[in-house]
């Protein structure tokens, strides 16, 4: 099967260029433009067509009492039998079928067929083919395909898991074990031992309820999968059919030759106690949140070019299919959806499938942050996750000889610490005076052979860090290169003034260096190093460096107590509703994770990361690297109630994260991608959510607030106009749901309001999965606004239910966003909350107006 889908892509490639030749030249003219269309038919899919048939077989599971003809939303039974080969083989014949009688004799390319989560295909045609395509009664719906991108150790004890959720659920030998996790991303390195399944004298299960398979190339030649990565594919039609599929870079297989997918897997569920060494540096274990969790990878993205949607619904397809527990995308689109709403795109409504098919998604919040409403995950049935900071750093340091020190970065080791060294400009120390008129860029330090050595010689080279390092035309690793061959005792890096603001992160350095990311910082050390020249009077020529200095070194971790802090490229709230940017009366992101500066595995061919090039780990960046921190921490939730719906999940990690910090006092949110540091304020919801993750809490939640995909149904038909749309992608009509609801009236573990007039009362169940407790409710009312919560205390049985009812009323006119939350004590120990967003008031009615 893998082998079969590999050689499909390569034949793909190969007449592909051919085939676009023929399709302008024979049917659509001179001007005509092709392109891919994501195609979805009326008739359901392979995953409802089975819940559908455990209804009308009876197939129901009851819990306290629930009543019959209404699956259990916490013991709703997965789809153990995949859909057999033969009816795909039948959706095949029948999506082949409409496209002969649709474009009768015309040229097109059938990309994929999708059969499990959605009935339909993606197909390269003609802008006027794809409107034949839409006027056929088989077919719901037709979407111009759109591209996605990238969203881009210690945090398990930052989280407390070896102490906590580990230690309650027998140890990181057994954590997350059973529980397949997929990936949307890159593709994964299958040599790096964090994927490995003999790092233990305690074996890998085989995961029963898995079925992928792993598909076998060049770059991934067989035996690349095992019993911790069990599954392996890629899929990149849409991206060939475009031409822009480079086989030498991008690799038609599902190995990573970029690094973040192997990066994400590895955080999430990484092989336990992997050595981190990095530039011949111990920098300590890794371990990924849920260890013994099982990988399975669905390569959808490539470094050349990112990726397009018709391949990334693909591979999630594929995943549910699989029967992957949960998904985990790292991913964001590079445009907002347009149309009535936000949530109505392929790839958010393929995932709507997935979680009713019981799957939990994670999705990245995107690094467009920090401006309002800069989010790049939408649904409400998508757990959103922002980047926030954790308690470890790496500082260096450089100490001039005038006694100022100035902070910079670089995981390098320091000089010797006893001695000072001359400070030697690059452009000082060139052979001859020409060079820099050949070469501007000669202070870069990217080639020893302009340089003199006896001068340099068991000094400090000072070397510019100009935007060229930004675009990858200059590396530091070339400049230690030129170092080394020079015998220098070190190298400094100042910042080129023309680089505003941006952010460096540790780099490896094998030799004693530093990078001062500050201009102004650089600046100071210029004026020291130029300050302490001596020259001849008369020829003007340097006759002396007196500049000295010395590094103390960056290798050591620094932890701090202000941890941990929204990151400025985290995106934000409010959630769009649509491309107009009014306000969802959901709440994005649902919380923050560690996504700054994290250790994890690379790929030994990744380059999306110039100064970890041939490592095996890599430090990076982004709510790319916070997701898959919650997608192993659901995997731990899932492993311990595997009856759990996707929102059960949702919920105990929604209520249990913290709005405080490690101090004690509120979250911060840095506010500007300039000096981050300095522009920062407590964070609001609409920056992190619930607050941070608490691993082990989120193990103990106490009481559950769930959600089915028929209240997500209902939502989606609550909105206006939205009827045809959700036909078109589900198949369904929105007059079998007797009542909609709005944004607020699902029952999440948040409250959003995006326009309050005057007054509205929403309720909230929650459902007790601990014992017997009684729970005591306070609140803080959003400015602007007064609340009143009932009942303020209630006693609450084993698997009973208990309805909040929360009245929001406006005390004045208001259009700045205020914030509260509700917080729920019981008396066994459980504490939750569910913090409240208010954007606009009004205290009157403005129904005329």
């Amino acid at each position: 099967m893998g082998n079969f889908h590999c050689l499909y892509l390569v034949l793909l490639s190969l007449c592909f260029g051919f085939f676009v030749n023929t399709l302008s030249r024979e049917d659509s003219g001179s001007d005509a433009v092709t392109d891919v269309y994501i195609v979805t038919l009326k008739q359901a899919p392979a995953a409802h067509q089975f819940e559908e048939q455990l209804r009308r077989q009876g197939h129901h599971q009851f819990h306290n009492g629930s009543s019959p003809g209404r699956l259990n939303r916490f013991h709703k039974p997965r789809n153990n039998s995949r859909s057999h080969p033969s009816f795909r083989s039948y959706i095949s014949r029948v999506h082949d079928s409409l496209l002969r009688r649709t474009l009768r004799g015309e040229k097109y390319l059938k990309l994929y067929s999708y059969h499990y989560l959605v009935n339909g295909f993606a197909v390269f045609v003609t802008p006027e083919q794809a409107n034949k395509l839409s006027r056929r009664r088989e077919v719901a719906n037709v979407v111009l395909d759109f591209s996605v991108r990238t969203a881009t150790t210690h945090t398990p004890q930052f989280l407390g898991l070896p102490k906590g959720a580990w230690y309650q659920g027998g140890g990181f030998e057994t954590a997350g074990e059973g529980i397949v996790i997929g990936f949307i991303d890159t593709g994964i390195d299958p040599t790096h031992p964090s994927f490995a399944a003999d790092v233990s004298e305690h074996s890998y299960p085989v995961p029963s309820h898995f079925s992928g398979v792993c598909e076998v190339t060049r770059e991934f030649p067989s035996g690349s999968c095992n019993r911790k990565l069990v599954g392996a594919r890629h899929f990149a039609a849409s991206a060939i059919t475009r031409g822009i599929f480079n086989s030498s870079q991008d690799y038609a297989s599902p190995f990573d030759g970029d690094g973040h997918g192997t990066h994400t897997a590895s955080v999430a569920a990484g092989n336990h106690g992997i050595p981190v060494v990095v530039a011949g540096h111990h920098f300590g274990n890794a371990s990924g949140m849920a260890p013994r969790s099982h990988i399975a990878v669905y390569k959808a993205l490539y470094k050349s070019f990112g990726g397009f949607a018709a391949d990334v619904v693909a591979g999630i397809d594929q995943a549910a299919q699989d029967g992957v527990d949960i998904i985990s995308l790292s991913i964001t689109p590079n445009r907002r959806p347009p149309g009535i709403a936000t949530f109505f795109n392929p790839i958010d409504m393929a995932l709507l499938s997935a979680v009713k098919a019981g799957i939990f998604v994670v999705q990245a919040a995107g690094n467009t942050g920090p401006s309002p409403k800069s989010m790049s995950s939408f649904s409400p049935w998508i757990y959103t996750v922002g980047a926030a900071s954790h308690d470890r750093a790496y500082s260096n340091s450089i100490i001039l000889g005038n006694n100022v020190t100035i902070p910079g970065v670089g995981l390098a080791p320091g000089t010797d610490t006893d001695k000072m060294y001359t400070l030697i400009s690059a452009v000082h120390a060139l052979c001859n005076d020409t060079i820099l008129a050949n070469d501007m860029y000669a202070g870069e330090c990217q080639d020893s052979s302009n340089f003199n050595e006896e001068l340099i010689q068991g000094n400090l080279l000072i070397c510019s860090y100009s935007i060229r390092f930004v675009l990858g035309l200059s590396t530091i690793k070339q400049a230690l290169e030129t170092a080394k061959n020079l015998s220098a005792a070190g190298v400094v890096f100042y910042m080129d003034p023309f680089v505003i603001g941006f952010q460096l992160n540790p780099t490896p350095l094998e030799r004693p260096g530093i990078i001062i990311p500050s201009p102004e910082d650089s600046k100071i050390l210029l004026q020291y190093y130029n300050s302490s020249l001596e020259r001849n009077v008369l020829t003007r020529k340097i006759a002396r460096f007196g500049a000295v200095a010395t590094i103390s070194g960056g290798l050591k971790a620094n932890y701090s107590i202000t941890a941990p802090k929204v990151m400025y490229y985290s995106a934000r709230g409010p959630d769009p509703e649509d491309s107009f940017l009014d306000d969802a009366d959901i709440m994005k992101p649902n919380l923050v994770a560690p996504g700054n500066m994290i250790w994890a595995a690379w790929s030994s061919l990744g380059t999306d990361s110039v100064e970890f090039q041939g490592e095996r780990f890599a430090m990076m960046s982004g709510t790319s690297m916070a997701a898959p921190h919650i997608a192993g921490l659901a995997a731990l939730i899932k492993q311990k109630f595997p009856h759990f719906s996707p929102a059960a999940i949702a919920s105990a990690l929604s209520t249990t994260a913290s709005p405080y910090d490690k101090s004690g006092g509120p979250i911060m949110a840095q506010r500007a991608y300039a000096n981050p540091d300095v522009n920062q304020s407590p964070a609001t919801p609409f920056d992190m959510g619930s607050g941070f993750v608490k691993a082990t809490s989120a193990l103990d939640p106490g009481l559950i607030l769930d959600s089915t995909y028929d209240d997500y149904m209902s939502f989606l038909c609550g909105i206006n106009g939205s009827g045809p749309v959700v036909l078109n992608y589900t198949g369904q009509n929105c007059r079998g749901y007797n009542s909609t609801i709005g944004g607020a009236d699902l029952n999440l573990p948040s409250i959003t309001i995006a326009r309050l007039n005057q007054s509205k009362t929403v309720e909230r169940t929650v459902t007790n999965i601990a014992g017997n407790e009684t729970y005591k409710i306070g609140w803080s009312a959003p400015y602007g606004v007064s609340v009143k919560v009932t009942p303020t205390r209630f006693f609450i049985g084993m698997g009973e239910k208990q309805v909040l009812t929360i009245i929001f009323n406006a005390t004045m006119n208001h259009s700045v966003a205020s914030f509260g939350r509700i917080g729920l004590v019981g008396d066994q120990g459980h504490k939750l909350h569910i913090p409240l967003s208010v954007a606009v008031k009004f205290s009157y009615n403005t129904t005329n107006s």
